[in-house]
């Protein structure tokens, strides 16, 4: 009760503030193992109190993936490959309310697990998982659902990996970043792809 109650405490509060975005400079040197495939620039989400997290997105969409996920918006990308690197300058939160220290940290494609603990998080099953740059620095890999898990179990210090929500945007949808209800949603590219993200706000359940 207690978690529930903190939850819609905290998106009540995302839902008050206000943030806006903006294009960011060039990716930090924590992300130099990935220059090559990063973005030159990225974009900055920042609120009342300064900047909240800076994303820097590869320059391709990858593909490749075999076998078709059911309910996922991104059904050529393979699980584990790298999309990016976001910054966070002070201490934010994941979607599912976990603490996320400051830091550089990668990102990474996984779908959530179809069983009975995730029922109803969110319609689709795409999710960006976030790792300790420290230790992923290899874009061409392709870790597996446990590896990966291990490795953004580093990042949480808790028994869940840091996690985002996103989905493959319909065609026609407008980049930028809007307010939703409670939550904060940004739309940019990876690659020539439209994404939509939750940037800011926590799921209630």
């Amino acid at each position: 009760m207690k978690k529930v109650l903190l939850s819609m405490l905290v998106a009540a509060t995302a839902a008050f503030a206000q943030y806006t975005s903006e294009a960011s400079g060039a990716p930090p040197s924590e992300a130099s193992p990935f220059a090559a495939v990063l973005q030159s620039e990225g974009v900055k989400i920042s609120g009342s109190n300064g900047p909240v997290m800076e994303f820097w997105f590869v320059k391709e969409m990858p593909g490749g993936a075999t076998a078709p996920e059911e309910n996922a918006t991104l059904t050529e990308v393979p699980h584990g490959a790298f999309l990016g690197v976001v910054r966070f300058p002070a201490a934010a939160q994941d979607r599912r309310g976990q603490q996320i220290k400051p830091g550089v940290y990668t990102i990474r494609y996984s779908l959530f697990p179809i069983d009975g603990a995730h029922l109803g998080v969110e319609p689709q099953r795409d999710f960006f998982v976030l790792s300790p740059v420290a230790i992923d620095q290899d874009p061409a890999a392709k870790p597996s659902y446990e590896t990966l898990m291990k490795m953004s179990l580093k990042a949480s210090g808790t028994p869940h990996p840091l996690v985002l929500s996103f989905w493959k945007e319909d065609t026609g949808a407008k980049p930028g970043l809007t307010q939703e209800g409670e939550t904060w949603v940004l739309r940019t590219k990876i690659g020539s792809t439209l994404v939509g993200i939750i940037a800011v706000g926590v799921h209630a359940g």
